[in-house]
């Protein structure tokens, strides 16, 4: 059965099942058709990228001593790749195994009502072949020679002597492991990374298609979010994205610390922006549904309002008007139960958000993104002192 088929009966989308790369991974047998076998990925990946540096940097003597960074002393590179490229490898399966889910409760929880079903089906097709581009991934791995290289030499790279460059008339004189980085690891990295932010970019398109469509969104919904709060929570599938950006940064800001003389402190404006611009990337896509949960919320409002006007009308006529507030017949009546229940509904409409997210969502977000940064305190101050001062603002 052909995917488009199996999609005409129940969805079966993936963000990361398709693409050049992994039909590559397929025929070298470093995958199967659900992504399975992603230490075979993890060690094969990691070793092109790494152990070739460890191997010229010691021969060049560069591995512990003779420069003033020595390659096993690099925070950036022993993070980069010994732990974000790993994480930014398994975090596949980890997608693909969260968002499945999320499309099939679009249908399965009757968001899309069945008119809008060929338009579902038709943004999901959309999004595969996005996924699927041949052209995509080559542009990718184009822009990643092309541009790659100078932004590392140019951004990254530390105007002093190290392992991989050796500063020589105001310029950066590569050394053998220093090539392999600059034209290997790097991009071998970034085109990682910047799958990535295709990837993303593509769920984001996905969910304004949807948001595009008739859903039904119930304002009584408990989840406060016209039951769509799942989508929220979906947005945990990427937390090891964040987790591999923020340890980037926290090598970074290491290595510029120890070794180039620069302040922690001046890095606190980078530490809030990356944790504000992938909050942003990751939450802010949900935000196209904000139009449908508003009106949901008003026409919930609205229909609610006047079915409480005319129930309270009623109880008050029957209860309080002609048989008095001290009748027998109230006790045990269901009217009191049902006048609460309609209460309580109302009650639900007023707390519906209006993105599908909440604050917790936001945190735990935050927390991911920022919890490879606060090793960088020991760095200016001792465990007992930074405990000291995290126990001060805690309480």
């Amino acid at each position: 059965m052909s995917e488009h088929a199996i999609l005409q009966n129940e969805p079966d989308f993936s963000l990361v099942l398709g693409g050049p790369l992994f039909r590559l991974f397929r025929r070298a047998h470093l995958s199967g058709g659900v992504l399975e076998l992603p230490h075979r990925r993890i060690l094969v990946i990691t070793t092109v990228a790494w152990l070739p540096l460890l191997i010229m940097a010691s021969l060049d003597g560069h591995a512990l001593r003779g420069v003033t960074l020595p390659f096993l002393n690099d925070f950036e590179t022993q993070i980069r790749f010994l732990i974000a490229l790993p994480i930014l490898i398994a975090a596949e399966l980890i997608v693909h195994l969260r968002l499945r889910p999320v499309v099939q409760n679009f249908v399965n929880r009757d968001i899309v009502i069945a008119k809008e079903m060929p338009q579902f089906h038709e943004a999901l097709n959309s999004a595969m072949q996005w996924r699927d581009s041949i052209p995509l991934e080559f542009g990718l791995l184009i822009f990643v020679y092309a541009v790659g290289p100078w932004l590392w030499r140019s951004q990254i790279a530390l105007d002093t002597s190290t392992w991989y460059a050796i500063p020589e008339s105001g310029h950066l004189r590569l050394t053998l492991p220093g090539y392999w980085i600059a034209f290997v690891s790097i991009p071998i990295f970034q085109f990682v990374l910047l799958r990535w932010y295709l990837r993303l970019f593509i769920w984001s398109r996905f969910l304004w298609q949807a948001s595009r469509l008739n859903l039904n969104l119930i304002p009584t919904h408990p989840d406060r979010a016209g039951g769509i709060a799942f989508l929220g929570r979906s947005s945990y599938a990427f937390a090891p994205i964040l987790f591999a950006q923020g340890a980037m940064l926290a090598g970074m800001i290491a290595n510029r610390v120890l070794y180039a003389g620069e302040s922690l402190r001046s890095f606190r404006m980078e530490a809030v922006g990356l944790i504000a611009v992938f909050m942003l990337a990751i939450l802010g896509p949900l935000t196209v549904f904000t139009p449908k949960l508003a009106r949901a919320k008003r026409k919930g409002f609205a229909d609610y309002g006047l079915l409480a006007s005319r129930y309270v009308e009623e109880f008050e006529q029957k209860w309080v008007k002609e048989r008095g507030l001290l009748s027998d017949e109230l006790l045990g009546s269901g009217d009191i139960q049902s006048l609460s229940d309609l209460g309580n509904s109302y009650a639900v409409i007023g707390e519906m958000r209006a993105v599908p997210f909440g604050v917790r969502d936001m945190t735990r977000l935050a927390a991911v993104t920022a919890a490879p940064l606060v090793p960088l305190g020991l760095i200016t101050f001792s465990l007992e002192e930074l405990l000291i001062r995290l126990v001060k603002v805690i309480f």
